[in-house]
């Protein structure tokens, strides 16, 4: 071998040991091992950043913000609203969730999926008095297995189609990914659903685990809106909606003055306000099913331009200027256009309308306004926010607007009208003049680190194909299954991909084997294309352990998981993938 290559194996073996390990974060050591091969000659120097301008870097960080967007309309809730049911059998729980969440995952980003249903699936847990731990791993893998169908489901299926387009000039298409990912979706959805929850260990059956933190419950005023001419509505009638969100109505205020006792069989007419208990999710999802609006909600009515707006946990210090006063006093809707939407006192009843309630040392206030807003008029009153307790306003009257121009976007790319990172370039400006999502939203929807160990590890990869060495890789495969067919050939790389990415990043895998499977291809005289796929499919299948996707390290700590759980399910669900795909590619894409 020569210098460079001796040198590559080098690196590449100590950036795999140390993604391992684990201790040194992801991105810092793909960095430092760029700027590694720069000094020692590997990379050419006017190559080293030319990662970060990649297409499919472009591609994931774009496709994280418009999930976000997706998210801040509702356009998602409109489908998951509809699956907690606690009197659901678990098996049908688990199958449904998992047919939604796949579904979800080939639309949007399968780790965006996850966060949008893992808090549906944890309060169905709670509300049916079982373990978390029996569905949220089926949903982590129905996530990941969605992600497969289309382009940007999941990163491997983008840096697989970028890589085809460098090696034999196009890449793959939108749906190319579809007839072999649905194949492997179907069947391992059923998995889940049918036999794989029942390989856990039986503690998770045995002995239930609470999740979550306690939260504080607000007392809360909530306005209704417009109701339709001729349609009566009590106080009662929204009972098994508050309960179904886990919030108690325990008043009606009518021009000011709350009505006596909880008014339950009282008729509820347009600008009255229900005076409900709850946290801020229940609250929050309280409005929306029950089409609420709040205090000053006209001044946040901005149309296509209307801002995003957050609830924002805030405690009272005794210095600060609303002690002993009432926001109603303070003016603070008129002067900064934030809301007291609720507060929380130390578990007691809040009896006065909340905007009037004199604010005590203590108490726990719950604002609403626009992110810049609610900064600056939590300075003014003195308040201190509290560190990971804030909650976003879905922005529900604009789903569909969200959903039109996502569609059109992907229409775009697909017809070949625009091409894909523009095309959703400009769906993320639609979102951001839309007021879909917010400046300081566009960044933060972004996972930096994947973007980092991408755009350092594309360089490297380009230098290792280069250099010779996904070659000698090829070479030592096609001495393994010498005089075996080519499908055994394909099988091997497959599990060679998959045993890898359940060990490190998918993208890193994805990246050193992409050029092995062309090597091979090229070498036996066969087509890349099913070794190109059966890449992008080992490679998003990662399974056995809880570092191999992010997805299945997200659920470790609310599903109560342990290492060593994973592999139960995960060991056969990837003996089935490799037993569906590897058909599914030599019939959808011959050799």
């Amino acid at each position: 071998m020569t210098f460079d290559q001796t040198a590559l194996f080098l690196l590449f073996g100590v950036v795999f040991a140390l993604l391992v390990w684990g201790r040194i974060r992801f991105d810092l050591v793909a960095f430092a091992a760029l700027i590694l091969g720069a000094l020692l000659g590997l990379v050419p120097s006017g190559e080293v950043f030319s990662g970060f301008g990649h297409p499919a870097v472009i591609i994931i960080a774009l496709v994280l913000i418009v999930s976000k967007g997706l998210m801040n309309s509702g356009a998602v809730e409109l489908v998951a609203a509809r699956l907690l049911s606690a009197s659901r059998g678990l098996a049908q729980h688990i199958g449904l969730m998992a047919v939604v969440g796949a579904g979800l995952s080939g639309i949007i980003n399968n780790v965006a999926a996850l966060a949008l249903l893992m808090p549906l699936d944890l309060e169905s847990a709670r509300k049916a008095g079982r373990a978390a731990g029996l569905s949220l791993m089926p949903l982590s893998f129905a996530t990941i297995l969605g992600g497969m169908i289309t382009l940007i489901g999941t990163p491997p299926n983008i840096v697989i189609a970028q890589y085809r387009s460098d090696a034999l000039g196009a890449p793959f298409s939108m749906f190319d990914f579809a007839p072999v990912g649905l194949a492997v979706a179907i069947s391992g959805i059923a998995f889940v659903a049918l036999i794989g929850w029942r390989l856990l260990p039986r503690h998770f059956r045995d002995k239930p685990k609470e999740e979550g933190f306690a939260e504080s419950l607000y007392s809360a005023e909530l306005k209704v809106g417009q109701i339709a001419e001729g349609k009566a509505l009590t106080v009662g009638d929204l009972y098994p909606v508050a309960d179904d969100k886990d919030v108690a109505i325990i008043g009606l205020i009518r021009n000011g003055r709350r009505m006596r006792g909880f008014a339950r069989r009282e008729p509820i007419r347009s600008g009255d306000f229900l005076f409900v208990e709850g946290d801020p999710k229940a609250i929050e999802a309280f409005m929306g099913a029950a089409k609420l609006e709040f205090a000053g909600s006209e001044r946040h009515k901005g149309g296509l331009n209307g801002s995003a707006l957050s609830l924002v946990e805030a405690i009272v210090p005794d210095h600060a200027r609303i002690v002993g006063r009432s926001t109603f006093d303070l003016r603070l809707l008129n002067r900064h256009s934030v809301t007291l939407l609720g507060i929380s006192r130390q578990g007691r009843r809040i009896q006065k309308r909340v905007r009037h309630e004199a604010i005590r040392p203590g108490d726990v206030l719950l604002l609403l306004g626009a992110p810049e807003r609610l900064e600056n008029a939590s300075q003014w009153l003195g308040v201190l926010p509290l560190e990971g307790r804030q909650t976003g306003m879905i922005q529900r009257n604009k789903a569909w607007l969200a959903i039109a121009g996502f569609a059109l976007a992907i229409t775009a790319a697909v017809a070949g009208i625009a091409y894909l990172p523009v095309a959703l370039a400009a769906c993320v400006i639609f979102y951001a003049a839309s007021g879909l999502v917010t400046g300081a939203e566009v960044y933060q929807s972004v996972e930096w680190k994947v973007i980092v160990l991408l755009g350092s590890l594309i360089p490297l990869g380009q230098a290792f194909e280069q250099a010779g060495n996904a070659q000698l890789i090829a070479d030592g495969i096609l001495t393994i299954t010498a005089g075996a067919p080519a499908w055994v050939t394909l099988t091997v790389l497959m599990i060679v991909t998959m045993t890898l990415s359940d060990f490190l990043n998918n993208v890193a895998t994805c990246l050193i084997a992409a050029p092995i499977s062309v090597q091979i291809a090229n070498t036996l005289e066969a087509n890349p294309d099913p070794f190109l796929m059966g890449v992008a499919v080992a490679a998003s299948c990662a399974f056995l352990t809880p570092i191999g996707h992010k997805n299945n390290t997200i659920i470790m700590g609310p599903g109560g998981y342990r290492f060593g759980d994973y592999w139960r399910m995960g060991l056969p669900l990837e003996i089935l993938v490799l037993a569906v795909a590897i058909p599914a590619i030599l019939i959808f894409w011959p050799l």
